[in-house]
């Protein structure tokens, strides 16, 4: 079983910044989880939310906002004043830092595209990729099935995955014509009669997210692939 710091080491840093991902690349986490979007200039920007409210000082939608707007944020003081001054990355950003700090690291890379459309964030992400030459360590995950789809058109090679929540009796119709490398879930699907069928025929579950021991013991027992959390040291001498 591998471990993905969710969103970085958001346990113990401002999620989605460069702190909690250099955190996460010193951490012996086998991977890091993070979210994309679109600024209103085209530029892969590393957030949560749909908005900024939440994780900034600001207020409004990251589609409506340039990069350079974007980075005027300050996106680390609401979690702690000792991180103040970080800002939201950009895609580019993060993956230099993996480079730099644990360049074997796998990267979960989710677009987050169920709620708003990002017109052309597959391509962007893939052509980032690309260029880094990082595309063999990454997995790209999204809820939205049309957009999985779109990527598994424009590159058959990467690894996809499919996110959804609870326990769809469907699930393996649903996700068949995606043709996806696994599936992330919550632990309730992975410790469920179906979620054992899946991990029988195959189907490798990465869980989200994880923060407390006997949640992890029982997902190490199910067998599960992955486990994503914010707190990745929690469970490091576990494995």
């Amino acid at each position: 079983m591998k471990l993905f710091a969710h969103r970085g080491v958001s346990g113990e840093a401002p999620e989605n910044t460069l702190a909690a991902f250099k955190a996460a690349a010193e951490s012996g986490a086998h991977g890091i989880e993070l979210d994309v979007q679109l600024s209103k200039d085209g530029h892969i920007v590393v957030i949560h939310d749909e908005t900024i409210d939440r994780t900034t000082n600001g207020t409004g939608y990251v589609k409506d906002m340039t990069w350079e707007q974007l980075r005027t944020y300050d996106a680390g003081s609401w979690f702690h004043s000792s991180f103040q001054g970080e800002s939201i990355p950009s895609l580019e950003e993060v993956l230099d830092v993996v480079t730099a700090h644990h360049d074997s690291m796998i990267i979960n890379i989710e677009l987050k595209n169920d709620q708003i459309d990002y017109p052309q964030l597959e391509e962007k992400v893939l052509e980032l990729l690309n260029e880094k030459g990082m595309k063999e360590q990454t997995i790209i995950s999204s809820f939205n099935p049309e957009s999985i789809k779109k990527v598994r058109q424009l590159d058959s090679d990467i690894e996809t995955a499919f996110l959804f929540e609870g326990i769809p009796a469907n699930i393996l119709d649903r996700t068949k014509p995606l043709q996806v490398n696994a599936l992330h879930c919550d632990a309730s699907f992975a410790q469920s009669p179906t979620g054992r069928i899946v991990m029988d025929m195959g189907m490798p579950l990465r869980v989200f997210t994880i923060n407390t021991m006997e949640e992890f013991q029982l997902l190490k027992k199910a067998n599960v692939s992955v486990v994503m959390t914010d707190y990745p040291g929690l469970f490091l001498d576990h494995l």
